[in-house]
C-alpha cells in the first residue's frame, strides 16, 4: 500500500518522538507524511477562542494549531525531503486515527500523551486501534538500537503472515538483520509442573522442537524468497513469550507482532503478552493485523 504515513500528535514530547519515527518511516517508504491532531473541544461546546482577559494567542484552537505546526516543523527538520501535510480534525482521538488508517500505509503514535491523545496506551485504546485499524500501527516507545535487528514475534500461524511480511519489508528498507523469535515448549504462562503444560503432554522435547523449527521455516520461506537481501536469523527459545520478547527487544530497533496467533504468541492482543510488549518493550512496537500485508504488496 502506497498511502501516506499518518502520525497523531498532541503537543507532548512523546508525540514529537512519534513524529521523528513517522518521518523516518515515510522517507524509507518514499511516501508523504500526514500529521494530524484530534480536536475534541468543538464537540464539548466550549469556547475555542482566546479569553477576553487573556493574550490574543490564547484559547484552545490556537494551542492546538501551535502543537500541530510545531510537529510539522519537527517532521521537516527530521526528513527535509519528505512531503508533509497537516490536518486539525474535529473528533475523538481513536475515531480520528481509525478513519485516517483507511488511507494510510502506517499509523504512528507515541506511547504516552496529553491533550487529544491522552492515555493512548491505557486500557483498551491501543488494543482497539491495533485491532480495528485498517493498516499496521507503530507505537513509539523505549530506546531502539539503530544498529540492532528488526525483531519478529513469529508463531507460524496463517494469521501471523502479515506480521512476517511487514517485518521483512521493514528489515529490507532499513538494511537491517531480521531476527525471527519463536517461543516453544514453554509457550504457556503456566508453570512447567502444570499437568496441562505442553512439555508434559509431548513424548520427547526433541520431536517437539523439530516440529516447531519446521513450522517457523515454512512461515519464513516465501518471504525470504521475496526479500533475498534480508539476512534472517532464526531463534528458537524455550521460554515464556513475554520474557523472551522483552529480553530480545533490548537490542532491537523494532519489534513486530501480529494481532492474533498460536503457539508461543497465542492471543497476543488479548492478554498479558500484548500488555508486556506495548507497555514494557525496550523499542518501538509495530502491530500488524491479518490481511494487512500480502505478498503482492
Amino acid at each position: 500500500m502506497n498511502g501516506p504515513v499518518v502520525v497523531g500528535v498532541d503537543g507532548s514530547k512523546s508525540s514529537l518522538d512519534a513524529v521523528d519515527a513517522a518521518a523516518r518511516e515515510a522517507r524509507i517508504r518514499g511516501v508523504s507524511l500526514h500529521v494530524v491532531h484530534a480536536f475534541i473541544w468543538p464537540k464539548m461546546h466550549v469556547s475555542l477562542g482566546p479569553s477576553p482577559m487573556g493574550p490574543p494567542d490564547g484559547g484552545l484552537r490556537n494551542i492546538a494549531e501551535r502543537a500541530l505546526n510545531e510537529a510539522v516543523e519537527h517532521a521537516r527538520a527530521t526528513a527535509p525531503d519528505v512531503e508533509v501535510t497537516q490536518d486539525l480534525i474535529t473528533g475523538e482521538a481513536l475515531s480520528v486515527l481509525e478513519a485516517q488508517s483507511r488511507k494510510a500505509s502506517l499509523v504512528v503514535v507515541g506511547s504516552r500523551g496529553m491533550g487529544g491523545f491522552i492515555g493512548l496506551l491505557v486500557g483498551s485504546t491501543a488494543v482497539h486501534l491495533a485491532t480495528y485499524g485498517r493498516c499496521p500501527v507503530l507505537i513509539v516507545r523505549g530506546t531502539p538500537d539503530p544498529d540492532g535487528p528488526v525483531l519478529l514475534a513469529a508463531d507460524g500461524s496463517p494469521e501471523g503472515e502479515s506480521a512476517v511480511g511487514f517485518a521483512f519489508a521493514e528489515a529490507s528498507m532499513r538494511g537491517a538483520e531480521l531476527v525471527a523469535l519463536h517461543a516453544w515448549g514453554s509457550w504457556s504462562e503456566r508453570g512447567d509442573d502444570d499437568p496441562g503444560h505442553p512439555d508434559n503432554l509431548v513424548d520427547g522435547l526433541d520431536r517437539l522442537q523439530n516440529t516447531e523449527e519446521r513450522v517457523l521455516a515454512e512461515a519464513l520461506s516465501g518471504w525470504q524468497a521475496k526479500y533475498p537481501d534480508v539476512t534472517v536469523r532464526r531463534e528458537m527459545v524455550r521460554s515464556r513469550p513475554r520474557q523472551a520478547l522483552l529480553e530480545a527487544s533490548g537490542g532491537a530497533q523494532l519489534l513486530v507482532v501480529g494481532a492474533r496467533g498460536r503457539g508461543g504468541f497465542t492471543g497476543l492482543l488479548l492478554g498479558s503478552v500484548s500488555q508486556a510488549a506495548l507497555h514494557h518493550a525496550n523499542c518501538p512496537v509495530a502491530v500488524v493485523r491479518a490481511g494487512q500485508i500480502t505478498d503482492e504488496d
